[in-house]
């Protein structure tokens, strides 16, 4: 879902940022000659189409014991729109998820916390004023929301965006790994770790915007393995990947 409050500087889907839709512009080389092609970022759906698509998809979304996931962005952006599908969805049976950053009032999660199986929520940064230079944003409200959705018995994967240099130091993983240990309980489901990538850099050019990560390189393997290991710590279930 298209919009988002934050403007974190790892962001992989700039076209996701605005809530508006965009031109997306691409200019393409062969030989001496330039192609200039344009496509549209952003397409308005209504509950009744995201119905019609699953309906198509239902055969495959049983067997696989899947569901609906409602990512953005930032879906509580549209609260009233997610509602909408999030209850059209559990109407039919669906599973439903909602990937969010955090960052909205607590009136819009309870709207939608009766209508989500799932929160697969983001802790990017445990310090405040490291929050708020890489994202834009304040982690308080992000760190309040959990708590609420965790004493309100909602099941929750944490997501943790691993990016070299911002939130990988130490005193970073020490203070996340505090909290969550804190908040440790039977419905804080995992802890995900997603390892930094540069795939979406090629987006940054078409929307002439400044990619603020060239010189931030994947953590490796070997990294990787071993932030799973001291997130064990915590007692909590932790995968590499989504």
């Amino acid at each position: 879902m298209k919009g988002c409050p934050l403007s974190c500087w790892w962001c992989h889907n700039p076209e996701g940022i605005s809530p508006e839709q965009e031109i997306v512009t691409e200019i393409r080389k062969i030989g001496e000659t330039e192609f200039t092609t344009q496509e549209l970022a952003g397409k308005y759906y209504s509950a009744r189409d995201i119905l019609e698509i699953l309906e198509k998809e239902r055969i495959f979304i049983e067997h696989s014991h899947g569901g609906v996931t409602f990512s953005g962005g930032e879906p509580l952006m549209q609260t009233d729109f997610l509602l909408e599908a999030l209850a059209a969805c559990k109407s039919k049976g669906y599973h439903t998820a909602v990937d969010t950053s955090g960052y909205s009032s607590e009136l819009n999660f309870r709207s939608v916390m009766p209508y989500t199986d799932l929160f697969l929520y983001d802790i990017k940064h445990p310090d405040e004023s490291r929050h708020f230079e890489y994202t834009g944003v304040s982690n308080t409200l992000i760190i309040s929301n959990l708590r609420m959705l965790l004493r309100e018995g909602k099941n929750i994967f944490i997501r943790i965006p691993v990016i070299p240099g911002k939130n990988d130091d130490p005193e970073s993983l020490e203070g996340m790994k505090k909290m969550f240990s804190e908040l440790k309980c039977d419905n804080l489901k995992q802890i995900s770790l997603l390892p930094f990538h540069r795939t979406g850099k090629a987006k940054y050019r078409k929307l002439h915007l400044h990619y603020r990560m060239e010189e931030t390189a994947q953590p490796s393997v070997v990294r990787m393995k071993e932030l799973k290991e001291f997130f064990e710590g915590t007692g909590i279930k932790v995968r590499i990947g989504a």
